[in-house]
């Protein structure tokens, strides 16, 4: 996307890896700035042609005007792409960090305050994978972070979920 011009990073369980806990994550998460998007999107539609990426390109436009989901699919790998083509967190592609993420791969992710302001978002949204990996993150988070991580989530009205989570324990009774 980066030579389309089209700003981006990965979020999601990747994050939660990264950021918090090992854990197994069924696919990649990767948020898009929708203008940029919006505005590279037959070129954007054209290098998916000409990869390995199954796609209908229907639901991509689809999705890019309703600032939904989209899906793609590597047709060699199997590995899946969850596209949001909008931001969850105000602001969040100008925090992004470029990590290596992957052996020898530098790319951008979401920010460690951002990554677990989204898991809340999720959580309220009714998420409860997220839960953990928002306690995860959050608690190898140092002073700074968790004093962001708290002032967004009382900026979002998130605050009493995020005290709930924290105090929650991992453990099956």
């Amino acid at each position: 996307m980066e030579p389309l011009g089209i700003r981006y990073h990965l979020t999601g369980g990747l994050t939660t890896i990264y950021y918090g806990e090992p854990r197994l994550t069924q696919d990649i998460d990767v948020v898009v700035d929708n203008q940029q998007i919006s505005t590279n999107l037959v070129p954007f539609l054209n290098s998916l042609g000409s990869s390995d990426f199954i796609h209908n390109p229907v639901a991509v436009r689809e999705a890019i005007a309703s600032m939904g989901l989209f899906q793609l699919l590597d047709g060699i790998e199997s590995l899946k792409l969850d596209i949001y083509p909008r931001e969850l967190v105000p602001g969040e592609l100008d925090r992004s960090v470029r990590e290596f993420v992957f052996e020898g791969e530098e790319l951008p992710i979401a920010s460690r305050t951002d990554a677990a302001i989204s898991k809340l978002i999720w959580i309220s949204k009714g998420s409860h994978k997220s839960r953990r990996d928002f306690r995860k993150i959050y608690l190898s988070s140092d002073g700074g972070d968790r004093k962001t991580i708290e002032e967004l989530a009382t900026k979002l009205d998130l605050k009493n979920l995020a005290d709930r989570v924290i105090a929650e324990s991992d453990e099956i009774d």
